[in-house]
């Protein structure tokens, strides 16, 4: 079985020198880089995920992220405690027009010991997701995931896909954090975009 995770000390592979906070941190193999963006292969993998509709992505978390704590914290079938992993992802659709509500989709990656027989939720709005065997383009980011630093973050990285006429999913985007409320300095934020075709990923001049 091949090992999804790093925990402490992480391995290499996983260049996971943000994962500070959590025990179990998601591992990828990094396809290519440049000073723009990175291209990141992932494994598929199991999470406890939410929607919430809302106008902006900051409310729908506050919302989403409560009910997701309330799952590991024993809120569950076998009233189990699970540990907090990192990273949480939300998943952002794209073709929301002003002034139009949107679902955002919050994700708790599930640790090592619950990816194959997870306990059942208990509430009705919180269910599984499986995220494909994948690739993805990644831009990193300091400071707050809020929704305007989120925003901006992917247009920039669409802009610069755009630029190397990279082929990607257009359709949605993930905004990916690794830092609890608590830490202040430090912080490391991302936003992901699916590949679509092979990646691209030209050295930058």
């Amino acid at each position: 079985m091949i090992d999804l995770f790093s925990t402490h000390p992480y391995r290499n592979s996983s260049e996971s020198s943000f994962c500070t906070e959590s025990r179990e941190c998601l591992l990828y193999d990094l396809v290519c880089k440049n000073d723009d963006y990175e291209v990141r292969h992932y494994d598929s993998v199991k999470w406890v995920s939410t929607d919430e509709e809302c106008y902006f992505m900051d409310k729908a978390m506050y919302t989403a992220f409560g009910r997701l704590f309330k799952y590991i914290t024993g809120s569950n079938e076998a009233g189990v405690n699970i540990d907090m992993t990192t990273p949480v992802t939300v998943k952002i659709e794209e073709k929301k027009k002003m002034w139009q509500s949107s679902v955002f989709t919050l994700n708790f990656l599930l640790p090592s010991d619950y990816q194959m027989t997870p306990p059942q939720p208990t509430d009705d709005s919180v269910y599984f997701t499986d995220t494909p065997d994948m690739k993805v383009y990644v831009r990193s980011y300091g400071g707050w995931m809020m929704s305007l630093t989120s925003s901006v973050n992917s247009l920039l990285l669409k802009r610069q896909l755009d630029n190397v006429q990279a082929t990607y999913n257009k359709d949605y985007h993930y905004a990916v954090g690794y830092d609890s409320p608590m830490k202040i300095l430090n912080r490391h934020n991302e936003v992901w975009y699916m590949v679509e075709g092979e990646p691209v990923c030209p050295t930058s001049s």
